[in-house]
């Protein structure tokens, strides 16, 4: 029997998501098959509407082998595996003669907890456990949430937390899910034949396309234990958010609310002089952290240091002596054991990790708006510890061992795809040597046609943004823009101060538009009453630099107060600048200017969702026009018609609101 043609499987998948065939998707297959035949890796920059979803799942199905598919965002898992999975197996099953099985697999505490749900929470102020269910009045809101869990356990096949809607706050799901760490394992717990995290488990062994998300990509690469299931290919869509979850990851924290946590639950199971010792420890960092000031330690000061070091060995005694004592008087011991074990190892680790020093690591105290709940009842600063880079690691855990392919609408800025190249690992394209990983970029480009659809306009005539100074011109210039769209805007904001301060701003100044800002209000929700209604505006800050998807004239006008460099003082953004510099590169370009342009980028992406989209993206910050890195930036941005003729850009969006009010009269 002849193999199937990938344009005949394409077709076939296009027709049943009642899709259109775009040159873009095409190309994009070609290349995804190309490489997954080669074993080589391939980063493929797809704008909107070119399909990209389909553009790989299509080869990777039809080549046999088993496939990972990891991405950011649960809006894009959903979609995978609700609806272009389903038809597109059944699209191809005529052609491939097989019926490819996909399942969703996340990480452990984003699953129902059967044991945590009948036998209630180890609680570290009391003797033994704790039923939520029983201390929660019934008519409070968590009270109602773990009704509603209980409930919801019965009916559910998956106890993933994502299928329950509406949803419950994290506070309640706390105490009906455990970590990794926690966990009893299959074996000792009493459910664990109905558990439903080692369900998906085994369904993600038995399926050939496993749908997971970057964080347990990154759990699975780091950690050593495998999470994931044997894969010949793996594909990372929204790839530009790869390196920052790996990261987030492979940061750890230490902060006086959680040692004396990992105190109270300890406390209980080991003789005094242990407890005592931890005790002693705990109280000694406290005094630390109480003195702390934000920043990066380049040193660790001594006091820390003598800190850290007291408690990193109590904990390993605790360790000791919880593994070697039981005591039958505790109910549920296994359990309330486990959560003891827990949080002191996560204390020995960050504590370890940070007393050892390595200079890969970047160490740093942070401190917190003070606010309720247990964490931040004793100080409001946190010791930090993240790697100064995670390229090293990626490039020896993701790309060694399969075929991988690397998926987004912004992954080559200013011009290529070396920098993005660069942040996962890769030597400049072309380069060749024993070790190195082969791959290539291509830019398969978008149905749009962003010249006649979108103008780039930047207001060169604004003062330059200084850090925290008044923008009083900004503010005029955003009040007449949103007044010649009639409303219509999305305003990205390089801070939530700043967008805050805009808001109650233009709140008085243009009564007659609404304006929705991100926190007043889920996510969601806001996204949706501003879809809702043309006039509405919405402001908000970094999720909405890319999260947001609305096509149509609700969303005519994308504006960005200024160019979102990380902020100077940043310990992290500032240390890996540093490091470049140091090794003879350009850190400012390098780490800040493509940080900025891949923001940019997705920000940008937000105006023109659709073919019939029109519309202004206005950058409030005159260094886009003026200074030698802009450029680089416009270089990373949809081809837009450009400009910096503030007039021009008023009559425009005046014409798009006007033909906008007219469509709908």
């Amino acid at each position: 029997m002849t193999k199937p043609s990938l344009p005949d499987l394409l077709h076939a998948a296009v027709s049943a998501v009642g899709g259109t065939e775009r040159p873009g998707q095409v190309a994009m297959a070609e290349a995804v098959a190309e490489a997954i035949d080669d074993n080589s890796h391939l980063l493929v920059q797809a704008g909107t509407g070119t399909g990209k979803s389909l553009g790989y799942l299509v080869p990777a199905l039809a080549q046999g082998e088993r496939v990972v598919v990891a991405t950011a965002t649960l809006a894009l898992q959903r979609q995978l595996v609700e609806r272009d999975l389903p038809r597109t197996v059944d699209a191809l099953h005529p052609q491939l003669r097989r019926r490819p099985q996909f399942a969703m697999l996340k990480g452990r505490s984003n699953y129902l907890c059967l044991h945590r749900l009948h036998e209630g929470v180890p609680q570290d102020e009391e003797e033994g456990l704790f039923d939520p269910f029983e201390a929660a009045a019934p008519t409070s809101k968590l009270g109602q949430d773990l009704m509603r869990l209980r409930d919801w356990s019965d009916e559910t096949e998956t106890g993933d937390r994502d299928d329950l809607t509406p949803g419950v706050s994290d506070r309640a799901w706390a105490q009906v899910s455990v970590s990794s760490r926690e966990c009893l394992g299959a074996s000792k717990c009493a459910y664990g034949a109905e558990c439903f995290a080692e369900a998906a488990r085994e369904r993600a062994k038995l399926a050939d396309v496993v749908v997971t998300n970057h964080a347990l990509l990154a759990i699975d690469a780091i950690e050593g234990a495998p999470v994931l299931p044997e894969h010949e290919v793996l594909i990372v869509d929204e790839a530009h958010e790869l390196v920052s979850r790996v990261t987030g990851v492979a940061t750890g924290e230490l902060t006086p609310g959680q040692v004396n946590r990992a105190v109270r639950r300890s406390a209980k199971l080991v003789d005094e002089k242990v407890a005592d010792q931890l005790q002693t420890a705990a109280e000694g960092f406290e005094r630390v952290m109480e003195l702390a000031l934000p920043g990066r330690l380049e040193e660790i000061p001594e006091d820390l240091a003598y800190a850290l070091m007291a408690l990193r060995d109590a904990a390993r005694a605790v360790i000791t002596a919880l593994g070697s004592t039981r005591d039958r008087s505790v109910q549920d011991e296994d359990a309330v054991r486990k959560q003891a074990m827990a949080s002191v190892e996560t204390v020995h680790g960050v504590a370890e990790r940070i007393t050892q020093g390595s200079e890969y690591d970047v160490v740093w105290y942070e401190r917190h708006e003070p606010r309720g709940g247990a964490a931040y009842r004793h100080s409001g600063a946190s010791l930090r510890v993240a790697p100064l880079t995670v390229s090293g690691l990626l490039r020896e855990k993701l790309f060694t061992e399969r075929s991988v392919v690397l998926a987004s609408a912004t992954l080559k800025l200013g011009g290529d795809f070396n920098g993005v190249g660069a942040s996962l690992g890769l030597a400049p394209e072309g380069t060749t040597g024993d070790d190195l990983p082969v791959w290539k970029g291509i830019d398969v480009g978008s149905p749009f046609d962003y010249p006649r659809q979108g103008i780039l306009y930047v207001a060169k005539h604004l003062s330059r943004p200084a850090r925290d100074g008044d923008r009083g011109d900004m503010l005029d210039e955003l009040t007449e823009l949103m007044q010649a769209a009639g409303g219509r805007t999305l305003g990205l904001f390089s801070s939530m101060r700043a967008a805050q301060q805009a808001a109650e701003e233009l709140r008085t100044r243009v009564p007659e538009l609404p304006i929705l800002l991100q926190g007043e209000d889920t996510l969601g929700e806001l996204i949706k009453n501003f879809a809702a209604d043309p006039k509405t505006c919405l402001f908000g800050t970094l999720s909405l630099w890319q999260g947001v998807d609305v096509p149509g004239p609700s969303c005519q006008l994308v504006v960005m107060d200024k160019i979102p460099f990380p902020r100077p003082d940043d310990p992290l953004m500032s240390a890996r600048q540093k490091a470049v510099e140091e090794a003879g590169g350009n850190g400012f370009m390098a780490v800040a200017a493509t940080h900025a342009a891949l923001l940019m980028a997705q920000g940008a992406g937000r105006l023109v969702r659709a073919t019939g989209d029109r519309g202004v993206v206005a950058v409030l910050d005159p260094r886009l026009a003026t200074a030698r890195y802009g450029s680089y930036l416009k270089a990373s941005l949809p081809d837009f018609w450009y400009t910096t003729d503030r007039n021009q850009v008023r009559k425009s969006l005046a014409a798009l609101d006007a033909a906008s009010k007219a469509a709908n009269a």
